[in-house]
C-alpha cells in the first residue's frame, strides 16, 4: 500500500489550506466533559476506512483469487453508494445553509474537504491493487485482461468484426452543436468525450462529440479460444470503443477519446406529510433519480485540461469534485469475471448449510417450535426452515392469519410468492412493505402491487419512520385455541442475502414475545397509543433508553466492585449518547468488547477514558450483518438480537425490534459464536486504534507456534461441518 503521509501531501489542494486538520485523539482523559470533539471520529471518514479494509481483502493471499477480485469491486461499489448518499447529503446541507457542527467538530463543508483527501488515497490504492497485483496474478492463472496496446492482429480483426456486428448498431454518437446540446447523462453510465477535427456531411465543423455506452452492452467480452493464447482472455468494452471510435465518425479525425462517468444524488425526497399516496409519489421520484444532481465526476487520467473543464462545467461541479482514474473509470466491471471464469479452485468452496433434524423435509415446523425455541445462524444454518415455516402456514387449514414485514426480498422472491398463495388459499395476510428501502424502492413497489392484486392487505408503515424490523407472525388454531408462532431476525427475508450475510433469527411461540409482535403489527397497520411490550425493545420508543439503562446498570455494578461486561456486535456505532455512556462505563472498569463491521465513531484505548474498550472489525467471505447485545448483569446475563444498529437513524427514525434470547443454551451459543470468538487470540481481525486506523492482527506474531491464525468465519464453517443436532 501507498505511504499515507506522502499521498496526503499529494492530495491536498493548496487553495484549501484554511481547512482544519483532523482532531488527534488525546493520549489520556481526566475531564468530565465527554462532548469534546477529539473524543469522536468523523462518521464519513470512518466509512471510508471501512472501504479500505474491504480493499485490503483484495490483497489477502489466503483468499481465492477471483474472490479477491470481487472484494476490489465491492470496495468500488461501496464508494459509489457513499457518494450517491452520504456526499450527496452533505452537499444538500450546504445548499440549505445547514452548517451545524458534527460531534467530531467538523462542519459539512470541512467534512467534504477531508472526504476528498481520503478518497484520493483510496482510489489511488484501488487502481494500484488492480494494476500492480490482481491483473498480474490473474495472468499467472491463465486469465488475461487484454488492454488495447497488447492485441495481436488476429485478435484485433476479430474484435473489429465484433464491434461492427454487435456494438456499432447499438451506439448513437452525438455531435455537440447548438441543435444538439449537451445531453442528460445517466447516473454511473459509461460515456466517452471525443475530440474531433474536420467537417461532417452537412458541412458542420464540430470539435466535440459524446458517445454513450448503453447498459445493454456487456462491459467485458470474452475472446474466443481460437483467438486466445490463454485459457481465458477478456477485453473491456471501453477498450473496444477506444480503438474503433473513428468508425463512428467517418471522414473525420478523432484526436482524443476519454472515458468519463458521473455519479448523482440517489436520495429520494418525498414530503410524506403532504402526499396522499406514497407509492405514487415515490414512483414519480424514481423516474428522475438517474438524472438528479451530480456529486462526482470520474475521468480517465489522460484527459486534457480543456475537456476536463468542459465536462466539469456541464455537470455544474467544482474541480474538487473531479477524480482521475488510472484505468477504466469503473473497476466494478471486473466483477463479471468471477461468473465468466469456470475455475472452482479460484473461488470459495460451496457452502453447505445445516438444517435441524426437527425442521427437515416432511416435518411439522409448528410441532418442533412447540417443543422448544430455535435460533438459526445464517448462512451456517440454512434459511430453508424460515421459508418452510411460511410455506406450511400457507396451506395449513388450521392457520388463520399471517403478518409479515418486508424490507428487502429480491426481485423474484419465493417469500412473496408464498404470501400470494396463502392469500389465495383463504388466509388473512397482512404485509408491511417498506417502500423507502434505499435502491429497492422500485422492486418493493412492484411486489406491493403483486400482493395487493392477490388480496393481501398491504401497509406501507409509518409516516416519517422506515419499518426496518424483521418480523413474521402466524396465527394458528390448535385444540380450539389460537396460538401464535413468531420469526424474528436481524436480516431480511431474502434467500440470496441469507447465503451471503451472517444473521441470527429466533423461531418461537413464547406467549409474551408473540403478544409483543402482535402489538407492533397493530401499531404499523392501525392507530393508537404506544402499547407496553413484555419482552421486546422497540425503536423509536424504548430501545434507546433501554440500552442506556442497561449500560448504566453495568456501570453501577463496576462501581460496586462487581465484574461487569458489555459486548456488542454491530454494523455501525455513531449515536453520541451511547458512546458517552460506554466511555463512562469504561472509566469505572466495565470491560467493553465491540465487534463493529463498519462505521465506529468511538475512540478506543484512551487512557483514563476508553482503555477498557476494545473494538474489532470482522470482514470476510460473508457480510457480518447481525446485531447482538450482551450485558453480564451481575451474573444474570441478558442477550438481545436486533435489527437495529446503534445509530441515530435506527434508534429514532425507524421502527426496529430487539428481542431477548431466553433459552440459556441458545444464548450461550450466540455469545460463543458471535461475541467471544472474534476476540480469540487465533482469529484474524482488524483492531481499531484510537486515531481511527485499523491494524490487521494476522500480521502480529504470536510466540506460541501452535496457534494458527484463522478467520472467525472459517472457524464457524469448520465447526458447522461437524454440527450436532441440538
Amino acid at each position: 500500500m501507498v505511504d499515507y503521509g506522502t499521498l496526503e501531501g499529494m492530495a491536498k489542494d493548496k487553495e484549501n489550506d484554511h481547512y482544519p486538520e483532523l482532531s488527534a485523539p488525546p493520549e489520556s482523559w481526566e475531564k468530565d466533559d465527554l462532548q469534546e470533539p477529539g473524543l469522536y471520529i468523523n462518521r464519513e471518514l470512518s466509512q471510508i476506512a471501512f472501504n479500505r479494509r474491504v480493499l485490503e481483502l483484495a490483497l489477502d493471499g489466503n483468499i481465492p483469487l477471483l474472490e479477491r477480485v470481487r472484494f476490489l469491486c465491492i470496495s468500488c461499489t461501496n464508494l459509489d453508494e457513499f457518494f450517491e448518499v452520504r456526499v450527496a447529503g452533505l452537499r444538500q446541507r450546504l445548499k440549505l445553509g445547514l452548517e451545524q457542527v458534527f460531534p467530531d467538530g467538523l462542519t459539512p463543508r470541512e467534512t467534504l474537504y477531508h472526504i476528498r483527501q481520503a478518497v484520493l488515497i483510496l482510489m489511488h490504492d484501488q487502481y494500484q491493487v488492480c494494476n500492480d497485483s490482481l491483473l498480474d496474478e490473474l495472468i499467472k492463472q491463465d486469465i488475461r485482461i487484454l488492454r488495447r496496446q497488447s492485441w495481436s492482429k488476429k485478435q484485433k480483426a476479430w474484435l473489429h468484426k465484433h464491434f461492427v456486428h454487435e456494438l456499432m448498431p447499438v451506439l448513437s454518437p452525438l455531435g455537440l452543436d447548438p441543435v444538439h446540446p449537451f445531453p442528460r447523462i445517466l447516473n454511473k453510465s459509461l460515456n466517452f468525450a471525443v475530440e474531433l477535427e474536420g467537417r461532417d456531411a452537412f458541412g458542420r465543423d464540430t470539435d466535440m462529440a459524446l458517445v454513450r455506452a448503453p447498459r445493454s452492452l456487456p462491459r467485458i467480452t470474452r475472446v474466443p479460444s481460437s483467438y486466445s493464447t490463454a485459457q481465458y482472455e477478456f477485453v473491456f468494452l471501453s477498450d473496444i470503443l477506444h480503438v474503433f471510435m473513428d468508425e463512428l465518425f467517418p471522414g473525420m479525425t478523432v484526436n482524443g477519446c476519454y472515458q468519463f462517468r458521473v455519479t448523482r444524488n440517489s436520495e429520494l425526497f418525498v414530503d410524506e406529510e403532504e402526499i396522499e399516496d406514497l407509492a405514487r409519489a415515490l414512483q414519480g421520484e424514481l423516474q428522475g433519480r438517474g438524472y438528479a444532481e451530480a456529486v462526482r465526476l470520474e475521468i480517465s487520467n489522460d484527459c486534457p485540461g480543456s475537456v476536463k473543464k468542459f465536462l466539469t462545467s456541464k455537470f455544474d461541479l467544482e474541480a474538487s469534485e473531479v477524480y482521475l482514474c488510472d484505468g477504466p473509470v469503473n473497476l466494478n466491471r471486473l466483477s463479471e469475471i468471477h461468473d465468466l471464469v469456470d475455475r472452482p479452485d479460484l473461488k470459495y468452496n460451496r457452502l453447505k448449510s445445516y438444517i435441524p433434524v426437527a425442521m427437515r423435509e416432511d416435518a411439522s415446523i409448528f410441532e418442533a417450535i412447540r417443543r422448544r425455541d430455535y435460533v438459526l445462524h445464517h448462512p451456517y444454518d440454512s434459511f430453508t426452515p424460515v421459508v418452510d415455516m411460511l410455506r406450511q402456514a400457507s396451506v395449513d387449514p388450521e392457520v388463520l392469519a399471517i403478518k409479515q414485514t418486508l424490507y428487502r426480498t429480491g426481485v423474484d422472491s419465493v417469500v412473496v410468492n408464498i404470501l400470494i398463495d396463502a392469500a389465495r388459499n383463504g388466509k388473512d395476510v397482512t404485509v408491511v412493505v417498506e417502500l423507502r428501502a434505499r435502491f429497492d424502492e422500485q422492486a418493493n413497489i412492484t411486489l406491493a402491487n403483486r400482493l395487493q392484486e392477490a388480496g393481501v392487505q398491504v401497509v406501507y408503515g409509518i409516516v416519517g419512520h422506515k419499518t426496518h424490523a424483521k418480523m413474521l407472525l402466524i396465527v394458528r388454531r390448535e385444540r380450539g385455541q389460537l396460538k401464535r408462532y413468531v420469526h424474528l431476525g436481524t436480516g431480511n427475508y431474502h434467500q440470496g442475502t441469507a447465503r451471503a450475510y451472517t444473521d441470527w433469527c429466533l423461531l418461537t411461540n413464547n406467549r409474551h414475545i408473540a403478544e409483543d409482535v402482535h402489538r407492533i403489527f397493530q401499531q404499523l397497520s392501525g392507530l393508537g397509543k404506544v402499547q407496553k411490550l413484555h419482552r421486546l425493545l422497540q425503536s423509536p420508543f424504548t430501545l434507546h433508553d433501554s440500552l442506556l439503562n442497561k449500560i448504566s446498570r453495568e456501570t453501577a455494578h463496576a462501581e460496586a466492585g462487581k465484574p461487569a461486561t458489555i459486548q456488542a456486535k454491530l454494523n455501525s456505532l455513531t449515536e453520541p449518547h451511547i458512546i458517552r455512556a460506554l466511555y463512562r462505563a469504561s472509566r469505572v472498569g466495565v470491560k467493553v468488547q465491540l465487534i463493529i463491521r463498519g462505521i465506529c465513531c468511538l475512540r478506543p484505548g484512551i487512557k483514563g477514558l476508553s482503555e477498557n474498550i476494545e473494538v474489532r472489525s470482522i470482514l470476510g467471505r460473508f457480510l457480518e450483518h447481525s446485531r447482538l447485545f450482551y450485558f453480564r448483569n451481575d451474573d444474570n446475563p441478558e442477550i438481545y438480537a436486533s435489527s437495529a444498529d446503534w445509530m441515530e437513524r435506527n434508534l429514532f427514525h425507524r421502527v426496529e425490534t430487539s428481542f431477548p434470547i431466553l433459552q440459556s443454551s441458545d444464548a450461550q451459543r450466540i455469545r460463543e459464536d458471535s461475541l467471544q470468538l472474534p476476540f480469540g487470540e487465533n482469529v484474524q481481525a482488524w483492531l481499531m486504534q484510537s486515531d481511527g486506523s485499523y491494524i490487521h492482527n494476522s500480521g502480529i506474531h504470536n510466540n506460541d507456534d501452535n496457534i494458527v491464525m484463522l478467520h472467525a468465519q472459517e472457524q464457524l464453517l469448520l465447526r458447522n461441518n461437524g454440527h450436532k443436532d441440538l
